[in-house]
């Protein structure tokens, strides 16, 4: 095998102040394959893939390409290496075309002038390549993740890579775009490109990946051949315990109506009318554009509702703006963490205290307890940081949904909307947020969670709406939630 090597790392070490990322860490890829990273959050993925692209340099050991050493990496000698590096976020340019972005800083030219045409068919043939339906003259701003994901890929094999990292790629992907990529990357396996690919979703590891390492704490646990490899023993050593237990939520006392919303409209959603009780978890499930982010806007006083009545604990409230619904004993996890649930170059302490503010009536607030209210909900928490001092972009995805958390804990809340409580998030991360939303339910409090994803939303919902084009098309009780039973309403199936 060491002849098919085109990459290897040996005896890495990576540290930051306080903190030791690898010490000794190993790590190949053979050409042609497909080898997928996992990990949890904070385990060392984001720092590899760094050392990889030449963001960062290694403090010893060595990343070897083709036999040949790496020295004094940086990213620009590694794309003229052939590494290309695809982020979770997209890198390109939303006001130029297809054929600008693939060629930006690498034009084709006759002689002095540009070679217009010649970049025009080198980009339909590598669309045609792809199988993709995506114009040339398409601006990328205008398309849609999966295709821009795609656009990026293009410009990989423009510049003849021959490694192509992909790290978290389908973050916000429809089922469809999710297929679409997994073929494409199975293509170029198959064309001889080498891909590292790093995934919290497991079933695409499943799918594309001819080998696997785990790397936990910095410290790869092991490769494995997939074929030798199924998802329980994929996520015991990921997270280093027996994770056997994983989406079993214990029962809580259900009691009173909470909330109840009747006949709501707006912000493209339609009549819809929803109870939740205390001590109760309502599931939100549909297809993407069903609604079901729309309609926890309208819930939570983010956009306007054009009619219907709310109430609370059985009275008629107004929740017109989020305001309103913090004032109300509400708070609103929302999907988008990074843009909408924290302010990632703040402190914690500021991220913590900022919606308890918004309810004060005192006009008084002192530093100190700010610092006292942080701390106590980040360590309620269990957030991994070295202060509550740390900005919020320096921590990882599971530990910022924890901070978002932590905001509204300090609250006291007694409505909680999750709108993806744990996308983006590794498996012992999701754990936890199970195991907060459990105990929540257990002190009386309702949660109403938007959830895609299948085994969270049956093994956590104690009922299940499903939503398609605004509405919801059916109720199903705790002993009818199932996958079928669900994506049948989803799609249309069922009435």
């Amino acid at each position: 095998m060491k002849n098919n090597l085109i990459l290897e790392m040996k005896g890495i070490q990576k540290a930051f102040p306080g903190v030791k990322v690898f010490d000794n860490f190993n790590f190949d890829l053979i050409k042609g394959e497909v080898h997928c990273i996992c990990g949890e959050n904070g385990a060392g993925k984001s720092t590899l893939i760094k050392m990889l692209s030449g963001a960062y340099l290694p403090d010893k050991g060595t990343i070897a390409l083709d036999e040949e050493v790496i020295l004094n990496n940086t990213p620009r000698l590694a794309m003229g290496k052939g590494i290309q590096t695809i982020y979770q976020e997209h890198n390109l340019y939303p006001l130029l075309n297809v054929v600008n972005n693939l060629f930006a800083g690498n034009e084709m030219t006759n002689g002095i002038l540009l070679d217009s045409k010649g970049m025009i068919d080198k980009t339909l043939e590598i669309l045609d390549f792809l199988h993709s339906e995506i114009s040339p003259f398409d601006i990328v701003g205008d398309l849609g993740s999966g295709a821009q994901k795609t656009v990026e890929i293009a410009r990989a094999l423009i510049q003849k890579s021959k490694i192509l990292i992909l790290d978290e790629p389908t973050s916000s992907f429809s089922k469809k775009e999710i297929d679409f990529l997994l073929n494409i990357i199975k293509k170029l396996s198959k064309e001889g490109l080498s891909i590292i690919y790093i995934s919290h979703h497991l079933d695409e590891v499943f799918v594309i990946a001819d080998r696997v390492t785990v790397i936990r704490d910095g410290e790869k646990v092991n490769t494995y051949l997939i074929e030798d490899l199924d998802e329980h023993k994929l996520i015991n050593d990921m997270v280093g315990r027996d994770v056997s237990s994983f989406y079993k939520r214990d029962e809580a006392e259900i009691s009173d109506v909470f909330y109840k919303a009747d006949n709501i409209s707006g912000n493209g959603v339609t009549d819809v009318s929803l109870f939740v009780r205390k001590g109760e978890l309502l599931g939100i499930s549909g297809m993407v554009g069903s609604g079901r982010t729309e309609l926890a806007e309208l819930l939570f006083g983010v956009k306007e509702m054009n009619q219907g009545e709310i109430q609370i604990n059985g009275k008629k409230v107004n929740i017109d703006t989020p305001l309103d619904a913090i004032a109300n004993r509400m708070c609103f996890i929302t999907e988008d963490r990074q843009s909408t649930g924290l302010f990632l170059d703040h402190s914690l302490v500021r991220n913590t205290v900022i919606a308890s503010y918004a309810k004060s009536t005192s006009p008084f607030v002192l530093p100190s307890d700010d610092v006292k209210i942080s701390e106590k909900y980040i360590r309620q928490m269990n957030v991994i940081t070295p202060s509550v001092f740390q900005k919020a972009m320096y921590l990882s995805g599971g530990n910022q949904q924890k901070v978002v958390l932590a905001k509204w804990f300090a609250t006291d809340c007694d409505l909680f909307i999750f709108d993806e409580p744990t996308r983006g998030i590794d498996v012992g991360a999701k754990e936890e947020i199970y195991k907060i939303m459990t105990e929540l339910l257990r002190k009386g409090k309702s949660i109403i969670m938007i959830s895609s994803d299948m085994p969270e939303l049956i093994a956590m919902s104690d009922r299940v709406l499903v939503m398609r084009n605004g509405r919801i098309v059916v109720t199903i009780e705790k002993s009818e939630i199932n996958e079928e039973n669900i994506l049948q309403h989803s799609i249309g199936g069922s009435e």
